[in-house]
């Protein structure tokens, strides 16, 4: 029998699909993220179920993958639903879809609402080509290493973010990608207190210090300037290129152009490696 994967509504149940409501009826056992919300939004769309529920979230994904695989092979139908949004865009989900297909078990996915994509739409930044790289590192210097390695990003980039970690993940996109770049915060979307906030970095990081921020919070950022690596990278060999003449060796000119530059050890490396394969 299949594995089903449902979105569910981000928060007005009125965005729940008719085919979620007959995935829920006809579920042999639902795997819900959190049990208590699960029976809160079935009670709002009318779907009664006979379905046994189990508690599928973060902390017990590894055990209940290998129960759920079990159930599965039996024959039982299998529906899976988080809190909101899609099973396994940063929730659970991805493990156990992983290894049902590779024991060849029925996968199937009743699509719906998706924060990314409503975000990114809403945000009136562009949407031909994105990103999507879930929730940024907890600690500060994990996240301003991680918003180094997207400065050249030429997509749109969507995040999510906690409520109290915005400010400090603005912050550290502030010091990568400047101040100018474009951005929008989405909070509360679908929900009673929704609400879209939309300027610069700069301006985007002076409203999350000066406001309470509440609720779920999909960050979306300008990608950057076509080409923004190339001319970078053409400085980064000649700065390299410089400090050999000075007398380093390229290990250590490649360091202190990693360090002067902002940018990963291996971004350096790489852009002296194709200047001296195009040298040649």
């Amino acid at each position: 029998m299949p594995l089903i994967l449902a979105a569910t509504p981000l928060g007005n149940p009125k965005d729940a699909s008719v085919r979620l409501v007959e995935a829920i009826v006809n579920a042999d056992v639902i795997a819900a993220e959190d049990s208590r919300r699960f029976h809160r939004l079935a009670s709002d769309l009318g779907a009664v179920f006979t379905a046994r529920v189990i508690s599928f979230f973060e902390g017990n994904e590894e055990s209940r993958t290998i129960e759920i695989l079990e159930l599965l092979r039996s024959g039982s139908t299998v529906l899976v639903v988080t809190d909101a949004g899609m099973p396994s865009i940063s929730d659970p989900g991805f493990r156990l879809t992983r290894d049902a297909v590779a024991e060849k078990i029925s996968v199937t996915v009743v699509p719906g609402p998706s924060a990314v994509t409503m975000a990114i739409t809403l945000s009136g930044l562009p949407t031909d080509r994105f990103s999507f790289d879930g929730f940024p590192p907890r600690t500060s210097g994990a996240r301003m290493k991680f918003f180094e390695s997207l400065k050249h990003e030429e997509r749109t980039m969507v995040f999510f973010e906690a409520p109290h970690r915005l400010p400090e993940s603005l912050e550290d996109a502030l010091r990568s990608f400047g101040p100018d770049r474009r951005g929008a915060i989405c909070r509360e979307m679908t929900k009673q207190y929704e609400e879209t906030i939309r300027g610069t970095v700069q301006e985007l990081h002076s409203w999350a210090l000066t406001h309470e921020v509440l609720g779920e919070i999909t960050l979306v950022i300008e990608g950057a300037l076509e080409g923004s690596l190339i001319f970078t990278s053409d400085a980064m060999v000649a700065r390299v290129r410089e400090f050999e003449a000075a007398g380093m060796d390229r290990k250590e000119a490649i360091a202190a152009v990693t360090e002067e530059f902002s940018v990963p050890k291996r971004i350096v490396y790489a852009a002296v490696v194709d200047a001296n394969k195009i040298a040649k």
